[in-house]
């Protein structure tokens, strides 16, 4: 997958390290994250706090990381999973702190409550990199680098789809929103709102699924229940469009017929119910991260200058594009 501002390496760096990987059981609250810190030698010890596991795209997104940050490659890993909670994810950054971590890296569950954190670490010299989500705060010196997706382009690539085949027909939206406070849920939500605008397309409601496929399905059914002739589903991810799709089907309505549905990620079973023709137009939002977090830790660790703000350049895919590329999905 290109970059628009950062080519990989090729390069790896030898080690002997173990590999140590928390399971979500172990949770970011587990006194010991796995790693001593300070690896010896070239290994790189890297300790990263994960989201949680809500959806198909996280478990992608892990699995990247898990399967890259390897000890071929020189790494030492410590994982944690925050089971969507900021302040497991506080509690485990604090804990890579104190085990003398060489790298931090975590996607925050929301943008703001960061500053003293990242100022712990700052202090402490351990350099800190973003992943999939940005956090919001005046002092960008308190992390290296941010890697990603541009959200608000996701949003708005979606609302232009939404408003170029459904503007002038004077159709009824609702919109599933991500977890409240995220920024993929800000940003989408921004992005799509701005492409919608000035059209006929009206929003009747927005609530937050929390990017879940069981939240998603139980808001599609209270939207159903509130409002007569909804037209169209924006979903912030696959997972909430997949559970408005169960939900329309136990309405007795067909899914991407009766209802059009537009969602953002395009995991594997958000595009083969796009083939299907139960979605009808996806975003895509790319997990693959973990090269990319691989080489900036090396760069970082190296003293080496790196780019502020990585974004992944992502597709967009229609029923017969889904159907053309499942066969070769990696996620």
């Amino acid at each position: 997958m290109k970059r628009k501002t950062f080519l990989r390496s090729a390069a790896a760096v030898a080690s002997v390290a173990a590999v140590v990987a928390l399971s979500a059981c172990g949770g970011a609250d587990s006194p010991d994250a796995g790693g001593d810190g300070g690896g010896g030698g070239d290994t790189i010890s890297i300790g990263f706090s994960q989201v949680g596991a809500e959806s198909g795209w996280r478990a992608a997104n892990t699995k990247s990381i898990q399967d890259t940050l390897t000890e071929e490659n020189g790494f030492k890993l410590s994982f944690s999973d925050a089971q969507q909670k900021q302040e497991n994810q506080i509690q485990a950054i604090r804990s890579y702190i104190a085990q003398g971590q060489d790298v931090i890296a975590f996607s925050p569950v929301v943008e703001t409550g960061w500053d003293a954190v990242l100022q712990e670490a700052q202090a402490a010299g351990i350099p800190v990199i973003l992943t999939d989500r940005a956090v919001d705060t005046e002092d960008d010196s308190l992390y290296e680098s941010f890697i990603g997706s541009d959200f608000v382009l996701e949003g708005e690539r979606a609302g232009n789809w939404v408003a170029e085949n459904f503007d002038g027909e004077s159709m009824k939206l609702v919109e599933l929103q991500g977890t409240t406070g995220s920024a993929p849920a800000i940003d989408r939500k921004e992005g799509f709102a701005a492409a919608i605008d000035g059209t006929d397309i009206e929003l009747v409601d927005s609530q937050t699924g929390d990017f879940t496929r069981a939240g998603g399905k139980q808001v599609m059914e209270g939207f159903l229940n509130s409002h007569n002739d909804i037209d169209i589903v924006f979903a912030h991810n696959d997972d909430m469009g997949l559970g408005a799709i169960e939900a329309i089907e136990a309405a007795g309505l067909t899914p991407g017929e009766d209802v059009k549905i537009v969602t953002i990620d395009a995991v594997k079973d958000g595009m083969q119910a796009l083939a299907d023709g139960k979605i009808n137009y996806i975003v895509e939002c790319n997990p693959m991260l973990g090269e990319d977090l691989a080489e900036i830790a090396k760069k970082v660790v190296a003293g080496e200058e790196v780019e502020k703000r990585i974004v992944v350049e992502d597709a967009e895919f229609d029923q017969q594009q889904a159907a053309e590329a499942l066969p070769d999905r990696l996620y």
